[in-house]
C-alpha cells in the first residue's frame, strides 16, 4: 500500500468539488483508496501526462473528474509514495 500525500492545492481543489458536489465524496474515497493500493487498476484509468504536466500522472474518480498525481521516492517502502496535485474536472486540471 502506497501512502498518499495532500499537497495544499489538492486540499483546496477537494474542498471547492465537495461544496459544489457532495455526492462524489464516497466515489473520490474509493478511488483514493484504490490509488494507495494499486494506481495502475484498470478501473483507475491511469495514464501518463503530456504538455505542461509532463512527467505527472492523472486517473479517473469518476465521469468527468480526474485527479493529477506524481509518484514520489519513499523512504520507508519501496514502492514510490503518490503526491496528490490536483482533483477536478477534466477542463480545471488539463
Amino acid at each position: 500500500m502506497r501512502t498518499l500525500i495532500w499537497s495544499n492545492t489538492f486540499i483546496r481543489a477537494f474542498k471547492r468539488v465537495l461544496q459544489k458536489q457532495p455526492n462524489l465524496r464516497k466515489d473520490i474515497e474509493d478511488t483514493l483508496k484504490l490509488l494507495a493500493q494499486d494506481p495502475f487498476t484498470p478501473q483507475l484509468e491511469t495514464h501518463k501526462l503530456k504538455g505542461k504536466l509532463s512527467g505527472s500522472w492523472a486517473c479517473s474518480a469518476g465521469y468527468d473528474l480526474r485527479i493529477v498525481f506524481d509518484f514520489v521516492k519513499s523512504e520507508k517502502q519501496k514502492k514510490d509514495d503518490i503526491f496528490l496535485i490536483e482533483i477536478g474536472t477534466h477542463d480545471e486540471v488539463y
